[in-house]
């Protein structure tokens, strides 16, 4: 593993419960981080410089838990080594890094998964199941609203303090979460419409958005997020979502239960909504999400399968995160033709 900090641990957690791997060593340029981590996770060594940590030890792949800035140097010094590559997201801080990133992996022969654990997470799962059991017939919108309330105050993200400096904020470090969901859910987006801004003067970039997305089968989607008024500590799910079709409701609260509603006959009342028997799981982050993300990505290093999430794969929901700050920078719609 590349990187001690905050999201690492939940990392740290899921691969200890992984049997098919091992984490050998642990490396972090702050002194004392990483023997800290190694000493909470019982890893064997811990190192300050990445490349001596690769030298040594010569693993079968690196964990990247790191900021974004620094995700397109590590991928190169790891992939000249002939190694694999697991990197969380965002994925790089501008589209030619990404692309970089990938054509670096593809030119070494290594692999490059990106970490992005939300469409895993199992009340999105489970949604997938039944949009195509056609639960709810045949989709026309799907919405999601994003809350929490992190970002209030004159000392916003206290658990990752460094939000406050980052230029491209909710979109880039948060709903790209929920863009790559919406891929996961609905298929490919055609296009984009985005209205961000800034609530809380103590930050730099945008806290709130509006997103207009038109899916390539015409669904519609919309992405309301902010993280002001929501509730601290934040609920499960970070939110709601909902799921309308020609023939009923799927809506998911915030605790990540999930509930349908059939519409009634042309002009009679509608049925009542009933809480579906689904429960997710408890263990881990959020339903066990980052346990499923790597399990799954494992299982591409021990197969050569394609992934959910490789790098090139990956470039599709990156395009959406800079059409979207296109759009809102031009006031217009973004074709992703």
């Amino acid at each position: 593993m590349i990187g001690a900090g905050y999201f690492a641990q939940f990392q740290a957690e899921a691969w200890k419960r992984l049997p098919a791997a091992e984490i050998v060593a642990v490396a972090d340029s702050i002194a004392g981080k990483a023997r800290a981590f190694a000493e909470k996770f019982s890893i064997a060594r811990a190192y300050e410089f990445v490349d001596e940590m690769l030298d040594r030890e010569k693993p079968d792949f690196v964990d990247i838990a790191t900021r974004p800035e620094s995700h397109l140097p590590l991928v190169k010094t790891v992939a000249q080594r002939g190694i694999h590559v697991i990197c969380q997201k965002p994925m790089a801080p501008t589209w030619d890094e990404c692309v970089a990133m990938v054509e670096t992996c593809e030119r070494a022969n290594v692999r490059l998964f990106i970490h992005e654990n939300w469409r895993w997470q199992p009340w999105f799962r489970e949604t997938k199941r039944l949009l195509d059991a056609e639960l709810v017939g045949r989709p026309f919108q799907l919405s999601f609203f994003w809350r929490t309330g992190d970002g209030r105050g004159s000392e916003p993200y206290p658990l990752q303090p460094y939000f406050r400096q980052m230029p491209r904020l909710l979109v880039y470090e948060t709903l790209v979460h929920i863009l790559d969901t919406f891929r996961f859910l609905g298929g490919e987006i055609a296009n984009v419409y985005c209205q961000n801004q800034r609530v809380n003067s103590a930050i730099i970039g945008e806290d709130q958005s509006l997103i207009q997305a038109t899916f390539k089968t015409r669904v519609l989607g919309l992405i309301d997020g902010n993280r002001v008024s929501g509730s601290v500590p934040a609920p499960v799910a970070m939110g709601t979502m909902q799921l309308e079709g020609d023939r009923g409701v799927l809506r998911m609260s915030e605790d990540g239960r999930l509930h349908a509603r059939t519409h009634g006959s042309a002009g009679g009342p509608n049925q009542p909504e009933v809480t579906l028997a689904f429960e997710p799981p408890t263990l881990g982050y959020k339903g066990d999400s980052v346990f499923a993300a790597q399990k799954h990505l494992l299982e591409g290093l021990q197969t050569g399968r394609p992934s959910e999430s490789d790098g090139r794969e990956y470039l599709r929901t990156v395009a959406l995160v800079e059409a979207c700050y296109r759009s809102a920078q031009t006031n217009t719609v973004i074709s992703l033709d």
